[in-house]
This record gives structure tokens, C-alpha cells and sequence, in this order.
């Protein structure tokens, strides 16, 4: 346990800088995982080294900007544990995901990407699990593009289970190439995001990179490849097996979802759900639990996740449904 203390020259300040029921402090404490005190006039930061070294460069920023404005916003915060946290995964020990040429560098950006990544780099079957935005298939995405330039695989596939979120696309016109493009259509942008238009369209056209609905999976057996299946919380029980024993010779496989948003039938157990209980025991296997803290898209995702799952909570307690 590593810990620092930070002076604070106006004791009258502290309530500010923790914010209205420590909201501010509370949120550097969930990103970080370290504790955050006040006592004697002074700040107390206790954790892991460098998360506690983080945390205390963030309240230091905190504390020039409340000394310029006068106060501080939920948005401050965000900005400084970004910025802060960007910048270090530069320096620190996790080293950036190595993509092709004239791609930007990808960093991990909280702990919990950073633990998400090392255990990609590190087991051939990783379930990646949590809310939105904590990126669970951008991640994978960049690490599978790595691979291929590293040239330890030959192929990326990109699997999605097409399940329809609450409202049905059968009407949608064209052929079954156009009416499953739309369950498709997250794997692309995240690809998208990582490499270009024109080396997309010569990887589709070579073979080298196949974006597939779970469905068609079946019966193959693929060697060489990184293989991501997104969305797996919809995948069934029996899908899930047969996804998972796709897997040849010289191949990853990464498996992401979220739990907290199955589309199935209530009657149908998700397959994610039952795979994280059956293979924890498997050597080889790893899970890792990403939290609302990871979240990196806009600040308001974070709030939204947290009152869909305050919502839940009250509801479990109730014994009622959604």
C-alpha cells in the first residue's frame, strides 16, 4: 500500500474540491480504485503506486482550477482524470497498441482497459465484460489490427449475434447481405475508427479481415485468425458453444458483452452469462470486469449507466420487473 498527502492551504476549500456529497472525490476514487481522505488539514491518498501518484496529480489540477474559478464542475473532473490518465499511459509500463502505419497510437485509458489489454496480449480466450463505453470492442478491434501487423495471425473475424434490440428489422428491403449489415455496422465503425476506408476495402477483399453474423459460424474451424465475437450477452447457451469451438490451431478469441443489456427471450439463458461460470476453471481462460469508472465516451454515459442500474437495483429489491 502506497500512500501521499497532499497540503491544502484553505481547509474551507476541501468541501468544494470533494464536491456536493463527495461527488468529485468519488469519482476519482472509481477511476483510480484508491482511497481518497480528509484529515488535519490535509488530503490522504492511499492505493496501488502509480494509481495513488494519478490521483494525487489529478487533485492538484483540481485545486489550481478552483482557486481560478471559484468552484468546480463534474465535467473538471472528467477533463483532468482524462487528460491526466492519457498522458501517463504514455510513460507508464503499458505500452501503447502497436497499429499499422499511418493509423493513430491507441492507449488504454483507466485501469481497467489496461487490465483488458494485458490479458488479451496474455491468454488465447479473454471475456471482456461490462457497460457501454468502456471499450470492450474498440480495444479488441486495436489489438486484433496489432496482431495482424505483428503478422501472429493471418485473418480477423468479427462475429455479432443478430438479435434485434426491442424492435424488429425484418421489413427492411434488400437482400440478406443488406438486412444484416445494420447488426453489423458497430464492428465496422469500430474498424473503421483504427484503419482506413481504402485499407479496409483491400483486407474485405483479400480475405483478411470478415465481419460475419454469429449464425455463420457454423461448421468452420479458423486457424490463425483473432476472432472477436461482440455482443455476446445475445448469444444463446448452444451459440456460445459452438462460437467458442470454432477456435483452430494458432487463434485468439475475445469475447465481449454487457450483461446488463440481454435481448433474449426471458425464457433464454445468455450464453455469456453461462460460458463466465463454466470455463473459469480453464487454464488458458481469463475474464475481465470492466466498470462504469472505464467508461470513456461522454461524461453523461456514466451518469445514464449508473441510473439505469440504480433503477434496477430498486427493482430487484421490489421483486418487480423492468
Amino acid at each position: 500500500m502506497f500512500e501521499a498527502t497532499i497540503s491544502v492551504v484553505d481547509p474551507e476549500a476541501l468541501m468544494p474540491l470533494f464536491g456536493t456529497q463527495d461527488r468529485h472525490v468519488r469519482r476519482i476514487r472509481d477511476s483510480l480504485g484508491v482511497s481518497v481522505t480528509a484529515r488535519n488539514g490535509a488530503i490522504h491518498v492511499a492505493g496501488d503506486e502509480n494509481a495513488v501518484r494519478t490521483a494525487t496529480e489529478v487533485l492538484e489540477q483540481l485545486q489550481q482550477r478552483l482557486q481560478q474559478r471559484g468552484a468546480l464542475f463534474p465535467d473538471d473532473v472528467t477533463d483532468v482524470l482524462n487528460h491526466i490518465s492519457e498522458s501517463n499511459s504514455v510513460t507508464s509500463n503499458h505500452p501503447p497498441i502497436a497499429i499499422l502505419p499511418n493509423t493513430r497510437p491507441i492507449h488504454p485509458r483507466t485501469p481497467g482497459q489496461h487490465q483488458y489489454v494485458d490479458a488479451i496480449r496474455n491468454h488465447d480466450l479473454i471475456f471482456g465484460v461490462g457497460p457501454a463505453g468502456t471499450g470492450k470492442t474498440f480495444l479488441a478491434v486495436a489489438m486484433a489490427v496489432a496482431a495482424l501487423k505483428e503478422e501472429t495471425i493471418r485473418k480477423i473475424v468479427l462475429v455479432r449475434p443478430a438479435v434485434e434490440a426491442g424492435e424488429s428489422l425484418g421489413f427492411l428491403p434488400g437482400d440478406i447481405e443488406a438486412k444484416i449489415n445494420p447488426y453489423l455496422r458497430p464492428l465496422l465503425d469500430a474498424l473503421r475508427e483504427i484503419i482506413d476506408y481504402e485499407q479496409f476495402k483491400r483486407y474485405s477483399e483479400q480475405d483478411v479481415i470478415e465481419v460475419i453474423p454469429l449464425a455463420y459460424m457454423r461448421g468452420r474451424t479458423i486457424n490463425n485468425a483473432f476472432i472477436i465475437l461482440d455482443e455476446a450477452q445475445n448469444a444463446s447457451v448452444a451459440q456460445m458453444k459452438m462460437f467458442l469451438t470454432r477456435m483452430g490451431v494458432g487463434s485468439k478469441i475475445v469475447v465481449a458483452g454487457d450483461i446488463t443489456q440481454i435481448d433474449l427471450p426471458h425464457h433464454q439463458k445468455s450464453g455469456l452469462v453461462d460460458a463466465l461460470g463454466r470455463l473459469k476453471n480453464i487454464e488458458g481462460f481469463t475474464s475481465v470486469i470492466l466498470k462504469e469508472s472505464d467508461i470513456v465516451r461522454h461524461r453523461l454515459v456514466q451518469d445514464i449507466v449508473r441510473a439505469y442500474e440504480d433503477d434496477a437495483s430498486r427493482r430487484r429489491l421490489r421483486g418487480t420487473k423492468p
